[in-house]
């Protein structure tokens, strides 16, 4: 991945119910900031209004939750709904979005907890970013140790077994992770660097 020139504040704001997806958010953050990017991560289970605040300030938020039941964990759903404030005045507008999730299952309807993130970004007016990486392990020559071993479009997807520790996050899965991380900066860092550019035309 190339360094980015101009900085951005990237938040990573998640919630990891047995510490699998906080294993995600960290290769989600490691893979930001290794391309320069300021990075802070927030559990949204115990958000402060400090880091509200921070959330309000970041140039982009990624979103990470597990998938239970076929959507984001209630302790997101609980964030989500807290940041209606935000929606009323359309505060977080304008800022880059993008998601990630974990599921003990291969597939284990990721798809709608990406779905649901994409949703609640495009309420508050952002601009989501994919995860930029064709499918792996899609092919007879493929195989799970392939980046994007899960195939998804709209954001990084996670698989662990229910039985295992967060050590069990598969490697794939991390380093996807990081790929997402470092997209979101370099995407950020061009759109911020497009509108100052505007700006002083």
């Amino acid at each position: 991945m190339s360094s980015i020139s101009t900085r951005p504040t990237v938040a990573v704001a998640f919630h990891s119910g047995y510490g699998h997806t906080a294993v995600i958010a960290e290769a989600v953050a490691r893979g930001a900031a290794a391309v320069g990017a300021e990075v802070i991560s927030i559990s949204v289970d115990a958000i402060t209004e400090e880091q509200w605040a921070q959330l309000d300030a970041a140039d982009a938020i990624i979103f990470g939750a597990p998938t239970y039941m076929g959507t984001a964990s209630a302790a997101f759903h609980t964030f989500a709904e807290a940041s209606s404030k935000r929606w009323y005045t359309q505060t977080w507008a304008d800022k880059i979005a993008a998601g990630f999730t974990n599921s003990g299952a291969k597939n284990g309807d990721k798809s709608s907890t990406l779905g649901y993130f994409f949703t609640m970004a495009a309420q508050h007016g952002m601009h989501w970013v994919s995860l930029g990486v064709q499918p792996g392990w899609a092919s007879t020559e493929g195989s799970e140790d392939d980046v994007n071993r899960l195939g998804y479009f709209v954001g990084a997807g996670a698989q662990t077994p229910v039985d295992a520790g967060p050590e069990a996050v598969h490697k794939s899965d991390i380093v996807t992770a990081e790929g997402l991380g470092a997209r979101v900066a370099q995407q950020t860092a061009f759109f911020s660097a497009g509108r100052a550019a505007l700006a002083a035309a």
